[in-house]
């Protein structure tokens, strides 16, 4: 008889807490007693219950392919974390510095929306998201986000593996790195407006690393396309890094054979650098690594090197034993 082995981050799927999780007092005043531990100048905002979210202001024309189907393969070792905290609790520093951005996040114009490549590709082009969209196969897995302010979710992301847009975009084969960039509109984003601020938000990937099988392309979240203070129309999700490398509201991916340097790289590099891989064992200045506290159950979990995706990644930093691979 054929026994499937769990690999150390999964558990059977019908385990997972659905979507509408119950939060009881006791882990919502844990909750905001763990915000006022984790303020921050520049990457964190108040941790507490999140804000009533803003009603939608426009139709997204994506939302008739969503939910995608799941594939079996990508499973969690803990529950879903509830919708609710996803929409309401976010990093997107275009907007805001407080994570209680939903509102002023939909200024953000998702329609028209297109996205360019180029650089080091047999031929650039431009296409509108839609029609991305209609060409990529749309998969939905379950994975987990780790930020390296310490919280964590589980996360349903809908969209497509990256590798399947690397072979779309057709590169060279002397690119070496994905630079990926999101959108600049200093009219809808006040803090765009900071010059000081290196602007637009910029990430980067090695080739080996963009045509991982975990690397993939959000669309979507919890059966419907993604809301805007998430990063729609189309942000990546690198579940072993730590969450500033996926990058939100990608408009442009360069192949190059240069390394990017990312946003926040450039911002502080001493506090951040390319690789960001997780590592209970390398602290952040302002935050241990050591644990992570899930969003919306307040549970404790002592960190994983890799994010828990050690078994499927680990090979991509061999005989890179000296370069910063984490934070």
């Amino acid at each position: 008889m054929w026994i499937r082995r769990l690999r150390g981050w999964e558990i059977a799927e019908a385990a997972a807490t659905p979507e509408d999780m119950f939060l009881d007092r006791r882990q919502l005043l844990r909750g905001v007693a763990l915000g006022a531990a984790a303020l921050a100048v520049s990457s964190c905002g108040p941790w507490s219950r999140p804000s009533p979210a803003p009603s939608p202001t426009e139709a997204d024309p994506s939302a008739s392919l969503y939910p995608a189907p799941r594939n079996s393969r990508y499973v969690l070792d803990r529950a879903v974390t509830g919708e609710e905290w996803i929409t309401k609790f976010n990093n997107f520093f275009e907007f805001s510095a407080d994570k209680r951005l939903s509102r002023e996040a939909q200024a953000l114009q998702i329609r028209p929306w297109t996205v360019t490549v180029d650089g080091m590709v047999e031929k650039p082009f431009t296409i509108d998201i839609d029609t991305l969209l209609r060409k990529m196969p749309l998969e939905e897995r379950l994975y987990r986000h780790r930020c390296v302010e310490a919280w964590a979710m589980a996360v349903p992301w809908s969209g497509f593996a990256l590798r399947r847009f690397v072979e779309l975009a057709r590169p060279l084969g002397s690119a070496r790195y994905l630079r990926m960039e999101t959108f600049l509109d200093r009219s809808a984003c006040p803090r765009q407006r900071q010059v000081w601020l290196p602007w637009p938000y910029v990430e980067g990937l090695t080739m080996a690393e963009a045509t991982h099988e975990l690397a993939f392309i959000s669309t979507g979240a919890y059966g419907k396309p993604l809301a805007k203070q998430n990063g729609a129309p189309i942000r990546l999700t690198v579940p072993w890094k730590y969450g500033f490398k996926s990058v939100k509201s990608i408009v442009r991916f360069t192949f190059t054979d240069t390394r990017p340097v990312s946003f926040w790289e450039r911002c502080d590099p001493k506090q951040y650098g390319f690789w960001a891989n997780v590592n209970p064992k390398v602290p952040h200045p302002r935050w241990s690594q050591e644990t992570e506290t899930m969003l919306g159950t307040g549970e404790d979990f002592p960190t994983q090197i890799y994010n828990g995706y050690g078994p499927l990644v680990a090979d991509l930093y061999r005989g890179l034993e000296n370069e910063k691979l984490f934070i």
